[in-house]
């Protein structure tokens, strides 16, 4: 899985991370009284949104070889990246009516990223383990 996600970056990688931060942060934008209700904990929904993020960023600085600092420390600069951004968002989410700066969301998003990380892990290690396996 992690070789095919590679040799097809640009669609499988670069163009979902674009446009999964482009609504990420338009969902974030929205009014509080607006937002959809999904039914479940926001606290798991701030989860699951930062590992999709984490995950689609993290392969990313992986994939990439222009700035050789992401490559070889790219869970280091995903984590750092996706906090980042993610305090910012509960900063910007002070501006929109009906919705709150809230350090348990970040502290969601923060384990969200580090679950995301942890997948990225376990699909490329279980990837080389199958691809040594099978004589290559």
């Amino acid at each position: 899985m992690y070789k095919l996600l590679e040799k097809n970056k640009r669609t499988l990688v670069y163009f979902p991370l674009v446009i999964y931060w482009i609504m990420l942060l338009m969902l974030t934008s929205i009014p509080g009284q607006s937002t959809p209700d999904f039914g479940i904990s926001d606290k798991i929904e701030h989860a699951v949104a930062y590992m999709i993020l984490t995950v689609l960023l993290c392969l990313t600085y992986q994939f990439q070889g222009k700035f050789k600092m992401l490559y070889r420390s790219p869970f280091v600069w995903t984590i750092a990246t996706v906090a980042l951004y993610g305090a910012l968002d509960e900063i910007h989410q002070l501006f929109i009516p009906g919705r709150s700066c809230d350090i348990m969301d970040w502290m969601a998003d923060i384990t969200g990223a580090v679950l995301g990380l942890i997948f990225v892990y376990i699909i490329k290690h279980y990837s080389r383990g199958v691809t040594e396996s099978m004589g290559n």
